[in-house]
């Protein structure tokens, strides 16, 4: 099991709590530190959709220029600009048994991980 995010994120944190709370071990990889690759956004993308990872409603999303905003409008210009700033990929993002989950709620996750 591995979650992605940044560990300033209230949303984070409440996921790593949850985790820890029920002793569940996982890795967690932090954005700002290790990065993301193209790779890894297509993967995501694949399951999910790139409007779901793709964060519109957070500060850096409202930070960016217009022109940015508007370059995002199909998954190759959307992973690029996730690329370049990985503060935009929606958070937390749960890596269990090959599927990846957005967001964090207590029902969601107990239903992923069946606790």
């Amino acid at each position: 099991m591995k979650l992605y995010g940044i560990p300033n994120c209230d949303t984070v944190k409440k996921a790593r709590a949850w985790l820890a709370a029920h002793q569940l071990a996982h890795e967690f990889h932090d954005f700002k530190k290790s990065g993301v690759t193209v790779a890894w956004l297509q993967q995501v993308v694949a399951q999910t959709g790139w409007q779901a990872l793709l964060n519109q409603r957070g500060t850096t999303w409202r930070k960016l220029d217009d022109m940015s905003k508007s370059t995002a409008n199909d998954e190759a210009s959307a992973i690029a600009l996730m690329l370049t700033h990985p503060s935009l990929i929606k958070r937390p993002v749960l890596e269990f048994m090959g599927r990846y989950h957005l967001g964090f709620s207590e029902q969601q996750y107990q239903t992923i991980l069946g606790e």
